[in-house]
């Protein structure tokens, strides 16, 4: 296998590791393997306002074998202490430096982490890279020591650095799916998402299947829109951009597709919404899904005007904290996103929600959201006062 095969593999698996976690072993290890290394640590999070760093998810692999004790011992052991962190913190995005280098000579001597932890771990000459992730968090990649005497040769330097865009666009969309509480399910399954829009696209790039989320947005041209099954952008510049991003996608001729993300303008004067193209491989037997080559995930498309909790309370009747958790859903909330917003609990507010199902006589998420959306009419007029002349 040459270098560009190897390549194309590890993208090609990564890609399916952005919709199921038991393929991050394998794409981790044909990284090891293309870059020269002996394993690797990604993690992903963000730093709270009280300068807390809350890791949303860590990775931790040795050539396909999961070392996960390592982590853990390390974030026990070593994490509150380490240096180099604060510098790793605040290097520039997709620089590569070499781990040392993020210590002071001083350190380098006196150090526990440098010289028992990332010794003990096979990383004291690895490298480390800082990536920025979606909404202001931050990626590190932590590469392990090199597999042999030949150390980080030009060649291996510039794999890591090839590598870097298809790192962070798996965590891009294996975050999105994770917010919209889609992670995990199969191409099929992903239609039954309501906290995302999904198309699924044909080799062609044709329009195979869309959840009511989807269809909604397509039918109103708000951004985006189906012209005779072909997917378009509203907007001139955003059209180009994604005809370039499902051409890389969907290549012709069965070549390795490549994910890709974009933000696209809305026609009304609302914030646009993220949108997320994965290739996927055909491994389903469902005649549904057969044909399905690539997936568009649609992050927050937002309704149009804000729906107010008190008229949702006093016509469904509900009470004011089931009224409120209603409304957030029906704005396109997940229940983690919804229970952060609230101040509470993710069982408290599924608590809640169940109540909400009992009183209403459904089961599902999606038909909520969707009476909550029939209301939305019945919410007071914005301030004509605040309305723009031209």
């Amino acid at each position: 296998m040459t270098r560009q095969d190897l390549f194309e593999h590890i993208v090609a698996t990564l890609n399916d590791a952005m919709f199921d976690d038991a393929r991050w072993p394998d794409a981790s290890a044909l990284i090891d393997k293309a870059c020269g290394a002996k394993g690797s640590l990604l993690a992903f999070g963000d730093q709270s306002a009280t300068g807390n760093v809350e890791i949303f998810f860590a990775r931790c692999f040795h050539r396909g074998e999961d070392r996960s004790e390592w982590q853990r011992e390390y974030f026990r052991l070593y994490h509150p202490v380490d240096e180099h962190l604060a510098r790793l913190r605040k290097l520039p995005d997709s620089r590569i430096v070499h781990i040392a280098d993020l210590f002071s000579d001083v350190e380098r001597k006196t150090s526990r982490t440098y010289n028992v932890g990332l010794r003990r771990f096979d990383t004291q000459n690895g490298l480390n890279v800082r990536l920025d992730g979606p909404r202001g968090s931050r990626i590190v990649w932590g590469i392990a020591d090199p597999v042999d005497g030949d150390g980080w040769s030009a060649s291996r330097v510039e794999m890591v650095r090839r590598v870097l865009p298809h790192l962070r666009q798996y965590v891009r969309v294996r975050s999105a799916l994770v917010e919209a509480e889609a992670f995990g399910a199969s191409v099929s399954e992903l239609l039954d998402t309501t906290h995302a829009g999904l198309i699924q696209l044909g080799r062609c790039g044709r329009i195979v299947e869309a959840n009511e989320r989807a269809r909604k947005l397509l039918c109103h041209r708000d951004g985006l829109f189906d012209e005779g099954g072909a997917l378009r952008a509203a907007h001139a510049a955003d059209d180009a951009r994604l005809g370039d991003l499902l051409a890389r996608a969907l290549p012709p001729f069965g070549g390795q597709g490549v994910s890709g993300s974009m933000m696209v303008r809305r026609r009304s004067p609302l914030h646009g919404f993220a949108l997320h193209v994965t290739p996927v491989a055909n491994r389903e037997a469902d005649h549904r899904t057969r044909q399905v080559a690539a997936i568009v995930l649609i992050v927050n498309p937002m309704t149009g005007a804000r729906i107010e909790p008190h008229v949702i309370q006093a016509v469904l009747g509900l009470s004011p904290s089931e009224a409120e958790i209603a409304v957030l859903l029906a704005e396109g909330r997940t229940l983690h996103q919804i229970a952060r917003a609230t101040g509470r609990s993710y069982n408290t507010v599924r608590a809640h929600l169940k109540k909400v199902f009992a009183k209403l006589e459904i089961s599902r998420q999606f038909e909520l959201a969707q009476v909550v959306l029939s209301l939305s009419s019945l919410s007071p007029e914005r301030d004509s006062s605040r309305a723009t002349t031209s």
